[in-house]
């Protein structure tokens, strides 16, 4: 296999991670975005390798999450369950991540098909990777939270390390704070985690604020980019240019980690962004490029959170398959009939046309300079501020 193909992690099993019907995050949004990868004939592109999940490795779980809760997590998805004190001192049991049936195996598969994605990288056959069943980034090493069981995208971070990787970026941006990821390696410097979300001070899971950057062990290993309710594509992708490039750069990483929750798009019910599919897209290319620039084209992306199961997820992850495959989609391309019909017949509500939302991509970068009067461009400075000295750049330039 070429160094230049994509490793694609889909298994039509990871729809068992179900909490139910009423949840927002309904296993739909993943049966929905591989069927229109497939209408798109991504899956069949030459130099992408469809892989299922392999059983999951007992040893790399253990390495992310403490034995008394994977315990817990059989426990409460047994038929026997758990006491319900029990499991709520593991998150489990709560509005936000009820048990089910065989809650293990069903969150196991999310987390190995990760560290799949991460030993393709690591073998040296693949330069990317896609798991967009992945991207749990709120689970604790020792607790669920926020929808997530298991932390697949720091078991794929602790893959690279146990193979020798220094220096690993990791660029989140879900609407939600990374806060998993985040504290997972808080005091780790060979890892740097980025988080652009929304400000905890109006969104779970209330942290991410620009000065929260690395413990003591590790400072400026975390930079938090935290943007006030309501912003929208070109605001966005100004923080974006504003912080992320220089930030990757100075830290010249072996490989890139992302992850590309979407629910940071005006349609999603669940946060007060307003961004676009667009948007979405010109910064997942960004990522695509940052990494060929920074990290010699190694790059391991998942999807996340998102939860407009129709009108947004499958688009912004379809998206995802075809930038890691070199096979952009022109965002003016229309939705394939085949798709729309079978996304009506599931959710009884017509589909999207096309691929666009009808942002063109624009916005002012930073380097046009930094306007205080705004509340986007203090909000970015407050993180340049706390963070760009320890890499020697300017807060104010560069």
């Amino acid at each position: 296999m070429a160094d230049s193909d994509v490793y694609v992690v889909w298994d039509e099993a990871v729809t068992g991670y179900d909490f139910g019907p009423s949840h927002p995050m309904h296993p739909l949004r993943l049966d929905l975005t591989a069927k229109l990868a497939i209408d798109f004939e991504l899956f069949d592109r030459d130099g992408v390798d469809v892989r299922s999940i392999s059983d999951l490795d007992e040893a790399a779980l253990a390495r992310v999450h403490v034995d008394d809760y994977i315990t817990a997590v059989k426990e409460a998805g047994s038929p026997a369950g758990l006491d319900h004190g029990e499991a709520e001192r593991f998150g489990l049991g709560t509005d936000d991540v009820p048990v089910f049936e065989n809650m293990h195996s069903a969150s196991a598969m999310l987390f190995q098909g990760s560290v799949d994605a991460a030993r393709a990288i690591t073998s040296g056959d693949y330069r990317r990777a896609v798991n967009f069943s992945g991207g749990m980034h709120h689970a604790m090493a020792d607790r669920a939270s926020g929808f997530c069981v298991y932390n697949d995208v720091a078991g794929a971070i602790t893959e690279f390390l146990d193979a020798g990787f220094e220096r690993i970026v990791y660029i989140d941006l879900d609407a939600h704070h990374g806060d998993g990821v985040e504290a997972l390696f808080w005091d780790d410097p060979r890892v740097l985690t980025i988080s652009i979300h929304e400000s905890g001070k109006y969104l779970f899971p209330g942290t991410g604020y620009p000065a929260d950057i690395g413990g003591l062990r590790a400072a400026a290993s975390a930079a938090n980019i935290a943007l006030p309710p309501r912003t929208g594509d070109e605001d966005w992708l100004r923080a974006f240019d504003a912080t992320v490039p220089a930030l990757v750069e100075a830290f010249s990483p072996q490989v890139i980690v992302s992850q590309h929750g979407c629910d940071g798009h005006r349609m999603d019910p669940l946060t007060h962004m307003r961004l676009s599919i667009d948007a979405m897209r010109v910064a997942t290319e960004r990522v695509r490029r940052l990494a060929e620039d920074h990290a010699e084209g190694r790059w391991l992306s998942t999807g996340g959170g998102g939860y407009a199961i129709i009108d947004v997820v499958p688009r912004a992850w379809t998206n995802l398959i075809a930038i890691a495959a070199d096979a952009d989609i022109d965002p003016g391309t229309r939705i394939p009939g085949r798709w729309a019909h079978y996304a009506q017949t599931k959710t009884g509500r017509e589909a999207p046309l096309t691929m666009t939302d009808g942002f063109d991509g624009s916005f002012t970068p930073w380097s046009h300079g930094f306007d205080p009067e705004t509340e986007l461009d203090r909000a970015v400075m407050g993180t340049r501020k706390n963070l760009f000295p320890f890499f020697g750049l300017d807060p104010y330039f560069d």
